[in-house]
């Protein structure tokens, strides 16, 4: 960040340091200028927000990524620098907060399960139900690390940091949670043809 001799920013070259600055960077620079910070929001936000929303739907959601965001910049000092990219463990704090929120995720898998449409799938209705209903049925640990690898887009090592677990916890735990979602009914079920409108 830049001062001129006047005593004033220098825009231009302040926004260039901060947008070329890695997330631990942002974090460690948010130590000494708390504003700083606000540089995770831009570049994190849409993706806890978009997390939570699939969990949760939007009215919660707005309220998960603004805690989320909230908890993370009072916990800034513990972040582990060494670490670059800061998505992990902004999930990993959403992840926290949504289990305070189970029964809404609950109704909101129920809903799925009973829509004819998944939002952003292409599942036929019986799949869709059945999808949602094992999702629903997994324990929480395996569905929270299925979730982060599926909604959230994170890689095994990525959800580790998040769940502050060992990889091989999170290999398990997909592992068993695809398992558990391979059960007979999902291998079983043989698409309906579609009907001739022709």
């Amino acid at each position: 960040m830049t001062v001129s001799d006047t005593g004033t920013w220098e825009l231009s070259t302040g926004l260039g340091a901060i947008e070329g600055m890695t997330d631990a960077q942002a974090i460690g620079a948010s130590l000494a200028d708390p504003e700083v910070f606000a540089v995770l929001f831009d570049r994190h936000f849409d993706a806890i927000h978009r997390y939570a929303q699939r969990r949760v739907g939007r009215d919660l959601a707005d309220e998960i990524a603004a805690e989320t965001f909230t908890r993370a910049f009072d916990r800034r000092r513990r972040y582990d620098t060494a670490r670059e990219d800061a998505r992990p463990w902004l999930l990993g704090i959403a992840a926290n907060l949504l289990r305070r929120h189970w029964r809404t995720e609950k109704r909101r898998l129920d809903a799925y399960a009973r829509s004819t449409v998944r939002p952003g799938g292409t599942l036929t209705e019986p799949v869709a139900a059945d999808l949602a209903a094992a999702l629903k049925a997994l324990p929480r640990r395996e569905r929270e690390a299925l979730l982060l690898l599926a909604w959230a887009d994170l890689s095994y090592d990525q959800i580790a940091l998040a769940l502050d677990v060992r990889i091989g916890t999170v290999r398990s735990r997909i592992s068993r949670a695809r398992t558990r979602l391979r059960g007979p009914d999902l291998d079983s079920y043989q698409p309906r043809e579609a009907p001739d409108n022709g």
